[in-house]
């Protein structure tokens, strides 16, 4: 059986990046949101979430910007958030083990649920406005 390590290079954040998002991709529930959205543009997607998760994990800054904007008007709900999530931990759990994982879990929890929550609040909000 072989160890599992923690995560502690970009070469680590690279493995996690695209073995989620090839499992994304192809997913049933999410895939075709994600598909929809990125088109062609995987590659670049993939390099932006290396900068994300190693500015996040290893505290090279390498991402600047801001995560949420491009999700606002995504057509999702609860049940993709838990998919995404789903995915990730599971994704994560397979190929590491340690701190550095936990943390990316953690964050990755966080980033769901803030996401879906203002998701949820601008939908509102817009709902409300278009009844005034």
């Amino acid at each position: 059986m072989t160890t599992l390590h923690d995560i502690k290079t970009l070469d680590d954040i690279k493995i996690l990046v695209n073995s989620f998002y090839a499992k994304v991709q192809t997913d049933d529930l999410i895939g075709p949101i994600f598909n929809a959205k990125i088109g062609d543009r995987w590659p670049e997607h993939l390099e932006k979430m290396y900068g994300f998760w190693e500015t996040i994990l290893l505290e090279v800054h390498s991402y600047s910007g801001s995560p949420f904007p491009p999700h606002k008007h995504l057509p999702i709900g609860k049940e993709h958030f838990n998919r995404w999530m789903q995915l990730f931990t599971e994704n994560a759990d397979a190929q590491f083990a340690g701190p550095l994982v936990d943390e990316a879990k953690y964050r990755a929890k966080g980033m769901a649920d803030m996401f879906h929550y203002k998701i949820d609040y601008f939908r509102n909000l817009e709902q409300q406005q278009n009844k005034d």
